[in-house]
């Protein structure tokens, strides 16, 4: 997916969740869409296009990651200001690699009220595109919500950023590693192993081998 219009977006900064919104209000003018996954281009799905759309479209769940931080990269970037809509208690962090359903990416571009107060009171150093989905479903509509999020990213770096895959790393025996990495999740409410339909983030020398890997992996 494309923005609708060229605007300058910041890392850290409300512009990032700007940019969200607008892709899912261009998305949503296709009403033959029924689920919407924000990806990049540093992106790639572990599966291929049959099983990623058969999980997706049979799952009764979103899939936004959203967890209490206690720490100051969580509950420390909220600000007492934004007070009483938004309290400490109903505080969220989370991967802004989400999926939706045509509901809730509705209620999401259709809310302005509690977006205002995070473009008022999320600063950069509160890093909204984190927080404002993450809080807001938590708030509403929990229970429509698997609680994670169905792109795999390695974070074993311990920076600000993950890491990132180049081309040495891309092997058939690498991308099984994140199909079946020995986590369980739930889906549908049952266990499955089949928890990341997505990986990130790959460097752009790691395209060639990707292709070379994609018939027997992907079997196209």
């Amino acid at each position: 997916m494309f923005l609708p219009s060229f605007q300058n977006v910041e890392w850290g900064s409300v512009s990032l969740a700007d940019a969200e919104r607008r892709l899912l209000a261009n998305a949503l003018l296709d009403f033959s869409n029924e689920r919407f996954v924000l990806l990049s281009k540093s992106c790639i799905p572990v599966y291929n296009f049959q099983t990623v759309y058969k999980y997706l479209i049979g799952s009764v769940h979103n899939f936004v990651e959203l967890y209490d931080d206690p720490g100051r990269y969580g509950r420390g970037r909220y600000s007492c200001r934004m007070q009483p809509d938004i309290m400490l208690s109903d505080w969220r962090k989370g991967s802004q690699w989400f999926e939706l359903n045509r509901t809730l990416a509705i209620k999401i571009v259709s809310d302005t009220e509690y977006y205002t107060i995070f473009r008022k009171y999320c600063t950069p150093d509160c890093y909204p595109d984190e927080h404002y989905i993450p809080t807001y479903i938590h708030m509403f509509y929990g229970p429509l919500n698997a609680n994670r999020t169905v792109t795999y990213v390695d974070w074993s770096t311990w920076g600000p950023h993950p890491a990132t895959f180049g081309e040495a790393k891309i092997t058939k025996e690498f991308t099984q590693s994140i199909r079946i990495n020995k986590t369980q999740c739930m889906y549908n409410f049952k266990n499955t192993t089949i928890c990341y339909l997505f990986a990130r983030k790959f460097a752009p020398d790691a395209l060639a081998p990707l292709l070379n890997l994609s018939s027997t992996l992907m079997g196209f």
